[in-house]
């Protein structure tokens, strides 16, 4: 087929329209994806309501994908039509993103889904799981703490004692935060979430939850060593979550955070590190990452988000990048299936 379906952003902070647009074709080292699942972030909402990054309209945006391979570029030899995968998208390349029927993507960034895992679930961790990588390995020219790949031997476990926090446990970013850190040894890991994720999250690595409501900060005080953890990533990036970070955070720790620190809030000599998490522009981790990602996923050492699917496929997107923005989302992940 020579046409697909697509959900375009016809102008800045214009809303969504399902158009049609060209399939696009597989250079050398590409491969073809047919999207079979793909998955809501809160920066499909913020580019889209907000007009952030994208310049160039129209625009198809989407980061999350996962599905078969349709067709494979001259050198491509690891993988074979029909094979079931798993990448992120591009939004800044309409024929890269994730938010309609079909995208090109790197065979160097895209791995197998194992049969333990299910297309949906594995349509959840593109995003969130390099969000959490690019900020504990990537080096410091790209916003890292270059700690060492937990999916390595020389790296596994390589952090024991060290204690972490993560902020925001609950969302996707740190889902994958706090199981990169399993990973990585750190203990004790402390995580902020509602009560009702705690046994989830502590399935996931985390060995303290601390209900948001409560007074986090004394509580994370009580059970980190000194009262401070030399890492603490902030999931959430909110004025009141930074606040929260720098305060556990010691002179000489470091903050990772999804968006910029709050005007007015005054980080001091703490390293304040502000993640893009994107194989694609960060592909030396990414490539490292999805080498190693089907084995990660079949022994069960990363594990998708929990899925929430909806309705109406790429039409049911903006209803649910909606709640999304509404904060009406909690300990799932949105996804539609674009063939619906």
């Amino acid at each position: 087929m020579s046409t697909q379906k697509a959900l375009i952003i016809p102008a800045k902070q214009a809303p969504f329209e399902v158009q049609d647009r060209p399939v696009p074709t597989p250079g050398k080292g590409e491969i073809l994806v047919k999207i079979l699942a793909t998955a809501l972030n809160p920066v499909d909402w913020k580019i889209q309501k907000g007009g952030y990054f994208i310049q160039n309209f129209p625009s198809v945006i989407g980061s999350d994908s996962a599905g078969e391979v349709a067709a494979v570029g001259e050198g491509v030899s690891n993988f074979a039509v029909g094979d079931k995968v798993v990448h992120q998208g591009w939004f800044l390349e309409n024929d890269k993103s994730t938010f309609q029927q079909f995208a090109i993507v790197p065979a160097e960034i895209v791995a197998k889904v194992p049969s333990n895992v299910t297309i949906d679930e594995a349509s959840t961790i593109p995003l969130g799981l390099a969000t959490a990588a690019v900020g504990f390995y990537n080096p410091p020219e790209g916003a890292g703490l270059n700690l060492a790949y937990p999916w390595t031997e020389a790296g596994r476990g390589k952090y024991s004692g060290q204690p972490l926090v993560v902020l925001g446990g609950s969302s996707s970013v740190g889902q994958f935060a706090i199981q990169l850190a399993h990973l990585s040894g750190f203990s004790p890991i402390v995580t902020t979430a509602s009560s009702k994720h705690e046994a989830f999250l502590k399935s996931l690595g985390a060995t303290h939850v601390i209900d948001r409501n409560t007074d986090a900060l004394a509580a994370a005080k009580s059970i980190l060593p000194g009262g401070k953890a030399g890492i603490v990533y902030d999931a959430i990036s909110e004025q009141s979550t930074e606040s929260l970070a720098i305060a556990l955070t010691p002179d000489d720790g470091a903050i990772i955070l999804t968006l910029p620190l709050a005007q007015g809030l005054d980080a001091g000599s703490r390293k304040v590190l502000n993640v893009f998490g994107n194989v694609h522009a960060q592909r030396p981790l990414g490539i490292s990452l999805y080498s190693e990602l089907t084995n990660l996923l079949q022994a069960g050492d990363i594990k998708p988000n929990r899925v929430e699917l909806l309705s109406g496929g790429l039409s049911g997107i903006p209803d649910g990048l909606d709640r999304m923005a509404a904060n009406k989302v909690s300990g799932v992940k949105l996804i539609v299936h674009p063939w619906e």
